[in-house]
């Protein structure tokens, strides 16, 4: 998923927290060259159902750390290989400062519980959008770690949101295909909006 939350998950941060963050050159400057190096929306490869990991070595343990590191200074709570032009279903995640980073390889949903909640997601291969997605409110995954070891994680609220978002990085499924018509209309009116004004700048 992306950002940090705003209503939560997956997003933006609240209003007070983002102005102190505009005020440090220094986060924003990391939080740029970070975003530098993640894949919009329209590029190809965040349509594509990603491939499987099936070496797990030094250089796949690098890989989780520099995901790590620029989902950090993007000022995000998760990232997907995918979302940096790794064709690998791979993803990391942390939720809260404090909580460790969690690396999951070709991640498998066990089960679902039927109980969904709706809240605004962000992604940050879609900036400065935010739009409604219904997600599970606990799931059960299995997956491999960065060493090749069995990871089982049982996870509810915005952990599980967390890793929903991502593993849909995986399958070429991003929030804009989750949502209503008219919202993903507004969400791409709101980002062509914003990329001009970039530009602009």
């Amino acid at each position: 998923m992306a950002e940090e939350p705003k209503d939560h998950e997956v997003e933006p941060l609240d209003p007070e927290h983002e102005e102190e963050l505009r005020l440090d050159p220094e986060v924003e400057a990391r939080r740029r060259a970070a975003m530098s190096f993640i894949r919009r929306y329209g590029d190809p490869v965040l349509k594509s159902r990603a491939t499987p990991v099936d070496l797990f070595d030094d250089a796949l343990r690098n890989q989780v750390s520099r995901m790590g590191a620029l989902m950090n200074d993007a000022l995000g709570v998760g990232l997907a290989a995918p979302q940096l032009g790794i064709s690998q279903r791979l993803l990391v995640y942390r939720v809260g400062p404090d909580a460790p980073l969690v690396a999951l390889a070709n991640p498998e949903l066990e089960w679902t519980s039927d109980d969904e909640e709706t809240m605004e997601e962000g992604c940050l291969s879609i900036p400065g959008v935010g739009v409604d997605v219904d997600r599970s409110v606990h799931v059960r995954v299995r997956a491999r770690d960065e060493h090749g070891g069995t990871r089982l994680v049982e996870a509810s609220g915005l952990e599980a949101r967390v890793i929903q978002h991502e593993m849909d990085h995986l399958d070429g499924v991003l929030i804009l295909d989750r949502t209503t018509r008219e919202q993903r209309k507004e969400a791409i009116r709101a980002m062509r909006e914003a990329e001009s004004a970039e530009q602009a700048a």
